[in-house]
């Protein structure tokens, strides 16, 4: 059994363990949290979206799976790609896509009669070319016009599409692209620029987009400390839930809160597994982030090390903004938490982004690629460099 692990479950066995710790709250927390909903809309039977969240995870496990056997340079040429795919499928998401809450956030594919997230693909390949463009970049980091502004045309243009439909991602992503480019040495001034733009960029959005009046409301009563109906039954949930708990399944507010089994699961984990379990979860996200960072000063270059630190980002930003939105220290949002809230498309892209983290892990996996070889010369090209330079000086 352990060398069935070791060969086939590659890269950090913490990430691994944390990844199947988290399913397994998922499928139990989902099951509690969606039970009553399935007892009413699938003719008694509880069990349905249980079964079907496993469904899920097992997919979202297996993209994991598939992404980690894959060397992690080659997903810039794929996010790239996805970028230019991402741009029209936005669009038609915005238009003539599946409307939820007065939001189009989703497309249906034709033949499955499933539907896809084009915000899901968007958000993880433009953290991939940007934490590329940034190693690519290093050299001429402090030039404007040909390092920071195509990084500002793609952050911009992305979040832009992603806030007509979806404001509170469209911020998240945003601000991870903006954490990003500090962490790969953007100048501070550039980082103004790109700021302002982005708030301009963000009203527009706000002006034109779908759910620009419900996030502007959601904003000013948070600000206002009015308390609307999902923050009071998440708070109930929460302080009902005690230290210990009430033990799974044995939770009450999932009868009168709205999207328990996904915008508010944790709520519902903390009602059920008290304090500790909520504390326990939140440390599981932070040790991700730390297992994530602590590839920067190893990986084999620049651009794995950026890219652990821009995918934990995205991942972790997103998990730390669902329970605060939980625990009322932020305005309501629709940001699900990843990897535990019942989910489509997110799970799989989740899983993907977790993937690729355990690539970076092992290092380079495909010793024939092109950009190993530059990464090689170039080493050898600054050890002859110094070596010349400390004979010069002695």
């Amino acid at each position: 059994m352990k060398k069935f692990i070791q060969e086939n479950l590659k890269g950090d066995p913490i990430i691994w363990g944390i990844v199947f710790v988290l399913s397994f709250l998922s499928a139990l927390t989902v099951y509690s949290a969606s039970s009553s909903l399935a007892y009413r809309q699938m003719h008694n039977n509880t069990e349905y979206y249980l079964f079907r969240q496993i469904i899920l995870i097992v997919a979202g496990l297996c993209a994991m799976w598939i992404a980690h056997r894959i060397d992690y340079r080659y997903y810039a040429g794929m996010a790239r790609a996805g970028l230019w795919i991402s741009i029209p499928l936005l669009i038609i998401t915005w238009k003539y896509g599946l409307k939820l809450n007065e939001a189009s956030r989703w497309l249906n594919i034709p033949l499955i009669n499933k539907s896809f997230q084009p915000s899901d693909l968007a958000q993880l390949s433009l953290v991939i070319r940007l934490s590329y463009m940034l190693a690519k970049k290093q050299n001429k980091i402090n030039c404007f016009r040909s390092s920071c502004l195509p990084m500002l045309a793609w952050s911009g243009l992305i979040s832009g599409l992603i806030a007509l439909t979806n404001f509170s991602g469209a911020i998240l992503l945003f601000g991870t692209c903006l954490v990003l480019m500090f962490i790969g040495r953007i100048p501070i001034k550039y980082l103004f620029i790109i700021v302002l733009s982005g708030s301009l960029v963000g009203g527009g959005a706000l002006a034109f987009g779908q759910r620009g009046g419900t996030a502007a409301k959601r904003i000013q009563s948070f600000v206002k400390g009015e308390i609307s109906f999902q923050a009071e039954q998440s708070y109930i949930a929460i302080a009902t839930g005690g230290v210990t708990g009430k033990g799974p399944g044995n939770s009450t507010q999932r009868n009168f809160l709205p999207h328990p089994y996904s915008d508010f699961i944790y709520a519902i984990l903390i009602e059920e597994y008290g304090l500790i379990g909520g504390v326990f979860v939140l440390l599981l996200y932070l040790i991700l982030f730390y297992r994530a960072v602590a590839f920067l000063p190893i990986a084999t270059n620049y651009y794995g090390g950026i890219l652990a630190v821009g995918l934990s980002l995205l991942l972790v930003f997103q998990a730390l903004l669902n329970m605060a939105v939980a625990v009322g220290l932020g305005p309501v949002t629709g940001l699900p938490l990843p990897f535990v809230s019942m989910g489509g498309t997110s799970l799989i892209f989740t899983g993907i982004a977790l993937g690729i983290l355990l690539s970076i892990a092992q290092g380079p996996i495909d010793n024939s690629l092109t950009t190993l070889k530059k990464d090689a010369a170039g080493i050898r090209y600054n050890k002859y460099r110094r070596s010349k330079e400390e004979r010069y000086i002695g």
